[in-house]
């Protein structure tokens, strides 16, 4: 028997002010337990498309004008963002977005808000994410908005997860961080994708990691879908070395050592 797509997206079309076409028949799925990839240069409809996943399209003035989008096979079209927050599909935004006047612990505590959870569960739950991001436990006292770019991504990254997210989406986390911060981010996602079970789809730049780090990947460029399939056999690709890799497949006849 075939399991269910955690996240099943049907050839969705999107548009901005009713007139832009941002997406044209984008599919693509999350299985269970799967960390899955969205590459593409900038405009390519990455955030439209996680944001469509997310139902946050309307804050930014967008709508789906055609397919639909299944969470844990059920259309999530008359949801709201918040909906979809309770039923585990939690998003964190490109830029981290966190509350620059709360301290890490008070912004960790704001993830947990669509939750009705005892005192104690709370507590257990922050002590997951201090032992899943030991930085952040440091920092605890500390206002966000003084911490660095990276800690400011663990503790978005943290915030989200005080959710209990079945599927956790991210949108750029590497962005502006230093390499080696983006390792250790993308370390800790594996390790809780492989220790909770925990279903990723993650939009990036940076295609180096996020191909080492997926399972699947999906390739868009100007709306469409262009390439999609297991990041093994993605990484053995020409077309994928030298165009999201950096690496120059081709060595002409003018070349020199």
């Amino acid at each position: 028997m075939t399991q269910t797509a955690i996240l099943k997206i049907d050839q969705i079309e999107a548009v901005y002010n009713l007139g832009i076409i941002a997406l044209r028949g984008v599919s693509l799925s999350v299985e269970p337990g799967e960390i899955v990839a969205l590459l593409g240069a900038n405009g390519a409809g990455k955030t439209t498309t996680l944001m469509a996943a997310s139902n946050l399209l309307a804050a930014e003035r967008g709508k789906i004008e055609r397919g639909d989008i299944l969470f844990e096979g059920k259309s999530t079209k008359d949801l709201t963002a918040a909906d979809l927050v309770e039923r585990g599909l939690v998003q964190v935004l490109e830029g981290r977005h966190c509350f620059p006047a709360l301290t890490v612990e008070e912004n960790l505590l704001t993830g947990a808000l669509s939750r009705r959870i005892s005192r104690s569960e709370l507590s257990r739950d922050l002590d997951r994410i201090y032992a899943a991001f030991p930085k952040l436990s440091a920092l605890r006292n500390n206002l966000a908005g003084l911490t660095s770019g990276g800690e400011q991504q663990m503790t978005a990254i943290g915030r989200a997860l005080m959710a209990k997210p079945k599927l956790l989406i991210l949108d750029e986390p590497s962005m502006g961080l230093a390499p080696i911060i983006v390792e250790e981010i993308f370390k800790l996602l594996k390790s809780l994708n492989k220790n909770e079970n925990l279903s990723l789809l993650v939009a990036e730049q940076n295609s180096n990691i996020a191909l080492r780090y997926a399972d699947r990947a999906y390739v868009l460029e100007n709306g469409k879908v262009a390439l999609n399939g297991k990041t093994a056999e993605l990484r053995q690709r020409d077309d994928i070395k030298a165009f999201y890799l950096g690496h120059d497949t081709h060595v002409g006849p003018s070349a020199t050592a």
